[in-house]
C-alpha cells in the first residue's frame, strides 16, 4: 500500500472511529468502523488484508481522546454527521415513551389520583413525575384528583390533601385543576340513575358470600331481572340512608358467565355507616366504588390517557362496561409495575408508616429514617432530583427498582455549586495547639473563588475526629491552617508547605475551635453529635452546606439541647443547631 492510499485509510477510519464514538458515547470498535469503511470506499477492498491492523492504530489513538476531544475534532472532520448524531440525541432524549394516539385537537389530559389517607411515601413521586412531564412535552393538562370516596376502609386524613398537593409543589408541578371526589358525590348519584334507566344496574340485597358463590358458578342472583322502576325506587333508598352497610348494594350488569369471574356484576355504590371526616360529605351513606366513580370522572374532566398499576388491568376492564352503556370512549391506558426503592428498611405503605409514627418508632412523617417525600425535602433533597430518577425508570410493565444513590447523585449535581463548605466534627478529640497561625482559612467553595475564605480561629486547642488522630510523631494536615505533628504535648504547626500533601502524602483531615457551634445532625442511622466552626452559626434555615468530608446537609434550625453539661451565662450554651444530612 502506498503513502497516499494509507492517509485516505487512516484519515477516513478516524472519521469513523470518532462517529462510533460519539454517537455510542463510549470508546469505539474496530469492527463497527471497519463495516462502514469499507462499504463507501470499494477501492480499499484490494488492501483488506493490511486494512484492520491500521484500523486498530486509528481506533486505539481516538480512544485516548476524552469526549471532549473527540468531539471537538469530529466537528471538524465531518460537521454534518456530528449535526445529525445531536440531532438525533435530542430526539431520542426523552426516557419517556411517546403517549399512544394522541389526538392534536383535544391534546393531552392525564390526572393523578391519590387517596388522601396520608402524606405521599417516595415510591408515590412516581406518578405526578410521570404525568408533569408529558404535561410539558405536550402541552396538555394535569388534574390531582382526590378519590376520596372510602370513608371507612382507606379513610381520608385531613391533613393529607395539603400535604399531598404540597409534595406535587416540591417536585416542581402545578395541577391545572384539583378536585375532591367526596365533593362530587350528587354527580355520581346522577349518573347511577341514568345508568338503572338504561338498564346497566340493579340493586342486590344478597349477602356478599351469597352472591360470591353464585358469581363463582356463573349464576345469576334473583334481584338480577328486578324493574327499572323497583331499582330506581331502591336506589332512591339508599341515597336517603334508609339501609345500614350491607343490606343493598347497586351492581353494574355485565355478563355473570363472564370467563373473569371478577368482572361479573361487580358492585357500584354500596352503604357506609362510618361519616366522611370531611364536614361537607359527612351526612353520605351511599358511596361509589372507585371503579364507578373514577371512570365516571376520567370522562367527565376528559381525560384522554391513564396511567395505572398493572395489578388494575381489570378496573379499565370494568369501567369498559359503564362507559358501553353511555356511549362512551375510553381513554388510552398505560399499565406500568410497581416501584420498590432500595436502601430503606421501612416497606413503602402509608399505612405501615403511620403505624410506625403512632407506635413512637417514627418521629413523623419527615424523620430522616422514612422513606416519605416530606422527610426528603427536609433532608434537602431537591423535588427535581427524585423526579429526574423517576423519569429514568420509564413506563415498563415490569417492577422496577429506584437506586437512592441515582437521587443522590442527582441531587449531587443540583446543589454542589450553591453548597458553600464548613468544617463539622464529630465526637471530638481535644488536642492542643502549639504555633501556627490564629486561624485558617479554607475557601468558602473550591471552585468559586470569588466567594472568598472563611476564618476558622485556632485558638489553643482544636477537635479532630477520632480517626483523623494520627500516631505519635506523625503528620496532618489541618484544611486551610497548615501541617502539625502530633506529639505527645499535642499537635504542634510544623509549617505550610503544601508539598507535605502533594509530594510525602500527609493526610488533609477537617477540624474546629474547641468553642466551636453545637450541632446535631439528623441522619437516618440515628443523630450525630459534634461541633461546627463558627461561621456555621450564620447559616440561614433551610440552605443546604457541605460538610468537608462528612456531606451535604440542610440546616433546620436551632433547637434547645437535649443535655445540660455546661451552666447557662446567657442561655447560649443551652442551644444547638440542628441540620438533616442529605448525602455524601
Amino acid at each position: 500500500m502506498d503513502s497516499k492510499l494509507r492517509e485516505r485509510v487512516e484519515r477516513a477510519a478516524r472519521t469513523h472511529a470518532l462517529l462510533n464514538a460519539v454517537k455510542y458515547d463510549s470508546d469505539a470498535d474496530v469492527g463497527a468502523v471497519m463495516g462502514p469503511l469499507m462499504g463507501e470506499n470499494p477501492d480499499f477492498r484490494p488492501h483488506a488484508d493490511e486494512i484492520p491492523g491500521i484500523v486498530g492504530g486509528v481506533v486505539a489513538e481516538v480512544n485516548d481522546l476524552s469526549a471532549a476531544e473527540k468531539r471537538a475534532e469530529l466537528e471538524d472532520l465531518a460537521p454534518e454527521e456530528l449535526a445529525e448524531i445531536e440531532a438525533d440525541d435530542e430526539e431520542d432524549d426523552h426516557p419517556l415513551p411517546d403517549l399512544p394516539n394522541v389526538d392534536e385537537e383535544t391534546g393531552v389530559v392525564m390526572r393523578a389520583a391519590p387517596n388522601p389517607n396520608g402524606p405521599w411515601h417516595l415510591g408515590h413521586a412516581r406518578m405526578p413525575a410521570v404525568i408533569g412531564t408529558y404535561k410539558e412535552r405536550y402541552d396538555g393538562r394535569f388534574i390531582c384528583r382526590f378519590d376520596d370516596t372510602d370513608p371507612e376502609t382507606k379513610r381520608p386524613d385531613l391533613d393529607a390533601y395539603d400535604a399531598i398537593l404540597d409534595s406535587i409543589d416540591y417536585l416542581g408541578f402545578d395541577p391545572d385543576e384539583v378536585l375532591r371526589a367526596s365533593d362530587r358525590v350528587d354527580t355520581y348519584y346522577d349518573h347511577a340513575h341514568e345508568l338503572i334507566e338504561l338498564g346497566g344496574a340493579y340493586t342486590c340485597s344478597c349477602p356478599q358470600g351469597e352472591f360470591s358463590d353464585l358469581k363463582n358458578a356463573g349464576e345469576a342472583c334473583p334481584h338480577r331481572e328486578k324493574d327499572p322502576a323497583t331499582t330506581r325506587e331502591e336506589f332512591e333508598a339508599m341515597v336517603d340512608g334508609d339501609y345500614s352497610a350491607g343490606e343493598m348494594v347497586l351492581r353494574v350488569r355485565t355478563d355473570i358467565t363472564h370467563k373473569n369471574p371478577a368482572l361479573r356484576d361487580w358492585v357500584a355504590f354500596r352503604m357506609i355507616d362510618r361519616p366522611h371526616p370531611r364536614p361537607e360529605a359527612a351526612d353520605y351513606r351511599c358511596w361509589p366504588m372507585l371503579d364507578f366513580q373514577s371512570g365516571v370522572d376520567d370522562h367527565l374532566t376528559g381525560v384522554t390517557h391513564i396511567i395505572r398499576g398493572i395489578d388494575l388491568q381489570d378496573s379499565a376492564k370494568r369501567q369498559r362496561f359503564v362507559y358501553d352503556y353511555f356511549d362512551w370512549e375510553y381513554p388510552e391506558v398505560i399499565h406500568w409495575g410497581h416501584v420498590q426503592v432500595d436502601e430503606y428498611d421501612v416497606q413503602l405503605s402509608t399505612s405501615t408508616i403511620k403505624e410506625l409514627i403512632d407506635d413512637g418508632e417514627l418521629d413523623g412523617w419527615d424523620d430522616p429514617r422514612a422513606p416519605t417525600l416530606a422527610s426528603l425535602q427536609r433532608r434537602g433533597i431537591r423535588g427535581q432530583a427524585i423526579v429526574d430518577a423517576m423519569i429514568e425508570l420509564g413506563t415498563s410493565t415490569s417492577n422496577v427498582e429506584l437506586s437512592m444513590s441515582a437521587v443522590y447523585a442527582n441531587n449531587r449535581d443540583l446543589i454542589d455549586d450553591g453548597a458553600n463548605r464548613y468544617f463539622f466534627v464529630r465526637d471530638g478529640v481535644e488536642k492542643s495547639l502549639h504555633g501556627g497561625p490564629e486561624a485558617g482559612h479554607p475557601p468558602v467553595h473550591p471552585e468559586h473563588e470569588d466567594r472568598g475564605r472563611r476564618d476558622v480561629p485556632a485558638g489553643d486547642a482544636v477537635l479532630v475526629e477520632p480517626a483523623d488522630v494520627p500516631e505519635t510523631g506523625e503528620r496532618v494536615w489541618l484544611k486551610g491552617f497548615g501541617c502539625v505533628r502530633h506529639t505527645d504535648a499535642g499537635f504542634e504547626y510544623v509549617g505550610d508547605d503544601i508539598t507535605a500533601v502533594r509530594e510525602e502524602g500527609v493526610p488533609v483531615v477537617h477540624w474546629a475551635p474547641v468553642d466551636g457551634v453545637p450541632v446535631r445532625l439528623r441522619t437516618r442511622d440515628g443523630d450525630v453529635t459534634g461541633v461546627a466552626e463558627p461561621d456555621f452559626a450564620d447559616v440561614p434555615v433551610d440552605d443546604v452546606v457541605q460538610f468537608e468530608r462528612v456531606g451535604f446537609a440542610r440546616v433546620d434550625g436551632v433547637a434547645r439541647r437535649a443535655t445540660e453539661s455546661r451552666p447557662e451565662a446567657d442561655g447560649a450554651d443551652s442551644d444547638e443547631t440542628v441540620a438533616y444530612f442529605a448525602h455524601e
